[in-house]
């Protein structure tokens, strides 16, 4: 390791990768709830790829692991138990699928959450307000917060379900059809259900055939706001820095000045400090300007990997643009936003594209290259898809050529 202020890509690039077992897997006694805290939340919107950005970063892990951290006691297949299960029957998850940041569906440690659901809710949105005659008043968001906490405390509902119960514990109005979606109209009561999943009061249980259920994820106690927003900033550091305010704020969607704010409150305090990084200022933990040298750097990003859908790397390592370069920017991002396409990683950077496509026991994984694979680098994909493969359960096929299925929405 060398300590210096002057920091390169090919530095950060290496102990980001070191330290969220990109570089090599986590050993076996390590926890899935570990994997998912060293990327600060493993992108949930589609589970198979949360469960290949756990299971490709972890020796033996596969998607049956991930959904046993997140439901101890309903196998992938078994039904959940009865809505009358009480809480103290059923082990406490070490995972929980619940709103992350950016409001999206993450897969969050539950030791973790006193930090998440005291810094989630303090930071601003700027999201437009429904109008008038559709969103919730202050008050009548906290009562639809607390129904929700209530009704799902030891139970596993569905939608509707849940839907009935915060009816019955609010009043008539928390069930008038005025949000419009997906050509239908949702009760006025769900506009907050990203809220109480960010402060605790909601997670997702284990599909009930088709259907989603949610429960309540154990209970905890917060953090101070404060706390947990300077923590947060500290974790985020430590995982994806050298970063700037802007940077940070890209990742969690929040207000740039807030995040400026932030940052300038650590420094005051010490607890970060500023580097220079590809010749810009950025920041890091106070302290922590270790970085790989060569050849250890390049050792530690050599060689190809497969990153799914939404991966939290590909979303949070900034710059974007030393990321993918070149050909990678304009096919590997959809209108400048990352995680809409699975990616494949040459050497550290976004060289190609992939995509899985599962029929009963077997997955086809196409790989899209955007530069030319020797010989041997090519060997080395087609290990990369049989871990594809190991994590899903299925026998994997690598098929080189083009992808053409379209970015995720």
């Amino acid at each position: 390791m060398t300590k210096t202020t002057g920091i390169t890509w090919a530095a950060a690039s290496a102990r980001r990768f070191e330290r969220q077992f990109l570089a090599m897997p986590a050993r076996t006694d390590t926890s899935v709830a570990d994997v998912a805290a060293a990327v600060l939340g493993v992108h949930a919107q589609v589970l198979s790829a949360a469960e290949l950005s756990v299971g490709l970063r972890a020796d033996g892990v596969t998607r049956a692991d991930v959904r046993g951290a997140l439901w101890p006691a309903a196998s992938p297949t078994a039904p959940p138990p009865p809505p009358s299960s009480p809480p103290s029957l059923s082990p406490s998850p070490s995972l929980v699928k619940t709103h992350g940041p950016r409001g999206t569906v993450h897969l969050l440690p539950a030791r973790d959450l006193p930090m998440w659901c005291a810094a989630l809710p303090a930071v601003p949105h700027g999201t437009a307000a429904p109008s008038a005659n559709v969103r919730l008043t202050g008050e009548q968001a906290r009562q639809v917060v607390a129904a929700i906490a209530d009704a799902l405390d030891g139970a596993f509902l569905t939608i509707d379900e849940l839907g009935e119960e915060v009816v019955a514990r609010t009043g008539p109005w928390a069930g008038d059809l005025v949000m419009p979606a997906f050509q239908t109209m949702w009760p006025r009561w769900r506009q907050v259900m990203h809220r109480a999943g960010q402060c605790g009061a909601l997670s997702f249980g284990p599909n009930r055939g088709r259907r989603a259920t949610y429960t309540r994820p154990p209970h905890f106690t917060p953090l101070p706001p404060e706390e947990a927003s300077r923590l947060l900033v500290r974790r985020y550091l430590y995982a994806y820095g050298p970063a700037t305010p802007r940077h940070f704020a890209r990742w969690l969607a929040a207000p740039p000045a807030w995040a400026t704010a932030r940052f300038a409150e650590l420094a005051a305090a010490g607890e970060i400090e500023e580097v220079r990084f590809e010749g810009t200022p950025a920041w890091v933990t106070a302290g922590d300007t270790a970085f790989p040298d060569a050849p250890e750097r390049d050792e530690l990003v050599r060689g190809v990997r497969l990153l799914p859908y939404f991966d939290a790397y590909v979303i949070a390592a900034q710059p974007r643009e030393l990321l993918f370069p070149g050909a990678a920017y304009r096919r590997a991002l959809a209108g400048g936003q990352a995680g809409n396409f699975p990616v494949l990683l040459v050497d550290g950077v976004v060289a190609g594209v992939w995509h899985q496509r599962r029929r009963g026991r077997r997955t086809t994984v196409t790989v899209e290259p955007l530069v030319p694979l020797t010989a041997r680098r090519e060997r080395e994909l087609a290990e990369r898809v049989e871990g594809v493969g190991a994590v899903l359960e299925a026998e994997a096929e690598l098929v080189i050529g083009e992808v053409t299925v379209g970015a995720h929405a």
